[in-house]
């Protein structure tokens, strides 16, 4: 995925929050929030294999877990 398009992408999710109504402050620390999970994330895959600072329960594959439930 190119850097333009991971750009568009953060932009439609943040006219998306902004839609349902939260001001610009709310959702630029909602995005920052997921961006750092991804990132904590990513780092402990190769080649990083680093140790999570995440718990359990409140990291990224969490947040997909929740996703996949109905």
């Amino acid at each position: 995925m190119t850097s333009a398009a991971i750009v568009q992408k953060l932009w439609n999710y943040c006219n998306v929050l902004r839609d349902d109504g939260m001001s610009y402050g709310d959702y630029v620390e909602q995005l920052t929030y997921l961006l750092f999970l991804k990132m904590a994330d990513e780092r402990s895959k190769p080649p990083y294999n680093q140790k999570s600072l995440i718990p359990s329960g409140y990291d990224w594959q969490s947040l997909l877990n929740e996703e996949k439930r109905p």
